[in-house]
This record gives C-alpha cells, sequence and structure tokens, in this order.
C-alpha cells in the first residue's frame, strides 16, 4: 500500500469536471452573495418600514442553521410541496442565501462606520438621501467591508462541498465516487484537499489585489497644483512678457 501516482493521473480528468462544476456554482454564488449583502445592509442601514425587519429574520434563521440542513431543505423538503429544484440550481440558491446573509453583516458593518460628519456633509452640499448613499456611504462603505466580505466568499467557495450530499458532481462528489469503487482513500482525499488548497490561495490572491485598488491610502497622491517654485518662475515669465 502507498501513494499510487498513476491511478492519480488517470482520475484526474474526473476530477476537473468536478473542480467545473464547483467553480461554476461558486463564481455564481459569489456574485448573487455579493448582491444580497449590498442590497440587505443598504434596507438595515436606512432602516426600511416592514422589510428591514423580514431582512433581519433571514440574516437570523440562515446564519443559526446549518447550511446542511438548508441545503437538504431546498432539495428534499420542497419537493413535497410541488417544487422541484436540480441539484446545482439548490446549490446556487443555497450557497447564494448563506452566503448574503453573512454579507449583509459585512456590509452592514461597513455602511454603519461611515462617519455621521460625512453624511451630514453631503446633505450641506444639497445632496439627497440617494446621492448621499451613491457618493459617500456605499463607497466608503464598501472598501471597509470588503476585507469580511472576502472571508465569506472563501466560505461559500469551500462550502460547496456540502453538495456532494445531494449528489451534485462537483469535486469533493468525484473524489467520494471514484473513492467507493476504488477505495483508493489516500489519493483522492489527499488530492482534493490539495486542489481546495489551491483554489482558496488564487482566491485570497485575486481578492487582496482588490483590496489593494480600493485602499485609497495606498494610492500616491496626484500632483494637482505646482509647487511654490514653479507657480513663481511662471508668473515671472508671464510679467517678462
Amino acid at each position: 500500500m502507498g501513494f499510487d501516482v498513476t491511478f492519480l493521473m488517470n482520475t484526474l480528468p474526473y476530477l476537473m469536471i468536478g473542480l467545473k462544476m464547483t467553480l461554476l456554482i461558486s463564481g455564481i454564488s459569489l456574485v448573487l452573495s455579493l448582491l444580497i449583502g449590498i442590497i440587505g445592509a443598504l434596507i438595515r442601514n436606512m432602516k426600511v418600514p416592514i422589510i428591514s425587519p423580514l431582512v433581519t429574520g433571514y440574516v437570523e434563521f440562515i446564519r443559526n442553521t446549518p447550511l446542511l440542513v438548508q441545503i437538504f431543505f431546498i432539495y428534499f423538503g420542497l419537493p413535497s410541496i410541488g417544487v422541484t429544484i436540480s441539484g446545482p440550481l439548490t446549490g446556487i440558491i443555497a450557497l447564494s442565501l448563506w452566503g448574503g446573509a453573512y454579507a449583509i453583516e459585512n456590509f452592514r458593518g461597513g455602511f454603519s462606520s461611515v462617519s455621521k460628519q460625512l453624511e451630514e456633509a453631503g446633505y450641506s452640499l444639497g445632496m439627497n438621501t440617494f446621492h448621499v448613499y451613491r457618493y459617500i456611504i456605499i463607497p466608503i462603505g464598501f472598501r471597509v467591508s470588503f476585507p469580511s466580505f472576502s472571508n465569506t466568499a472563501l466560505s461559500v467557495a469551500k462550502n460547496s462541498s456540502y453538495l456532494a450530499g445531494i449528489g451534485v458532481v462537483e469535486l469533493t462528489f468525484a473524489a467520494l465516487d471514484t473513492v467507493a469503487v476504488t477505495f483508493k482513500t489516500l489519493e483522492m482525499f489527499l488530492s482534493i484537499g490539495a486542489i481546495y488548497l489551491l483554489l482558496v490561495w488564487f482566491l485570497s490572491f485575486v481578492f487582496s489585489l482588490i483590496e489593494k485598488k480600493l485602499d485609497v491610502t495606498r494610492r500616491p497622491a496626484k500632483k494637482t497644483l505646482k509647487s511654490k517654485s514653479e507657480r513663481l518662475e511662471t508668473s515671472m515669465v508671464k510679467v517678462n512678457k
């Protein structure tokens, strides 16, 4: 008994099929989680009547129940009332709702951290509520909360492995399916562990680049005004002319 490299190379194409499904479901879920997070955070931050308590209830329910139970409810529970959803779509819905609930709290904290003085300054300049959120609260709050959202995004990608429980042919299911036939547990689980690790490292690298782009404190100040000597020299040239 040992690590069978030949077997691993032969099964790698099947694992890649599972990886493609993992990337597809994770990518769509991340985008939807981002949208749910921003919209939900704005609703809670603005304390919209009726809707805000509903969003709060949604966040509390999702954050305090296991993700696997949510997946089973959508895939096995809803058909009992006539709603049948495919495995991949179930994964997208469950992961989006799960990630969105955590993203709401990520962005709500960022939006709430924006100084009230900045909001008042916006209103004093004649902005309405829409413009204050559009040009002040959302840009600043998004920068502040993006690092925490990136952690949520990584969890969404990793939690896609739960979809193996409903038969979605993603990365973990491909490995389990292969183990059930060949009993090559060492090769399979080491392989998918390495693949997940590389995936998380890649996403972390991408998110770190985005964070640097959003971090205005790292940007060099643009030279908008000439130095005092340059202005003086220019004025003297004009006088001489």
